[in-house]
C-alpha cells in the first residue's frame, strides 16, 4: 500500500449537487437515479451544505428504503433542503493523503468529505470510495 497516496486518486469527480432551488423530492429522485448517499449542496460555486440519504430517511422514518414500496413524501413539503442538510462542513483538499482522509473519517460520524481546492468544489470522497481503494490493495 503506497503510504502518500493523494484523495485526488480516489475521489469522485463527476458531481451530482443540489443547491437552495430543489426539493427534497428532487433529492430523493437523484439518491435513487444515481444509487449515491451524498449530495453537495451549493449556491453558486460555493458549498453550503452536504444532504445525505440517511438525512432523508431519518426524517420519512422508513424501514426499508429499497422495498417497492414509495416514501410517504408529504413530510418532504413541510421542510426544504436547508432545514435537512448538515450545514457545518469538515472539508479536505485534493492534495491530501488517503491516511489523512480516513484519520479524520475515523474521528468523526460522518461518512463523506467535500475536497475543495481554491474553496471551489472539486470532488466527494466517502468511505466506500477508501473501502473501494483498500480492497484494490488486496
Amino acid at each position: 500500500m503506497k503510504r502518500r497516496e493523494l484523495v485526488s486518486k480516489i475521489m469522485s469527480t463527476e458531481l451530482i449537487t443540489l443547491n437552495q432551488t430543489n426539493n427534497l423530492v428532487d433529492a430523493e429522485k437523484l439518491f435513487k437515479e444515481y444509487s449515491i448517499r451524498h449530495i453537495p449542496v451549493v449556491s453558486g460555486q460555493d458549498i453550503i451544505g452536504m444532504l445525505s440519504l440517511t438525512d432523508l430517511l431519518r426524517i420519512t422514518f422508513v424501514d426499508d428504503y429499497n422495498s417497492e414500496d414509495n416514501v410517504d413524501t408529504a413530510v418532504y413539503s413541510m421542510l426544504s433542503i436547508e432545514q435537512v442538510m448538515v450545514k457545518n462542513l469538515v472539508s479536505v483538499k485534493s492534495t491530501q493523503t488517503i491516511k489523512e482522509i480516513v484519520e479524520i473519517l475515523a474521528k468523526n460520524e460522518f461518512h463523506a468529505l467535500p475536497v475543495l481546492d481554491n474553496h471551489k468544489l472539486v470532488g466527494i470522497v466517502t468511505t466506500t470510495d477508501i473501502l473501494n481503494y483498500l480492497l484494490e490493495q488486496y
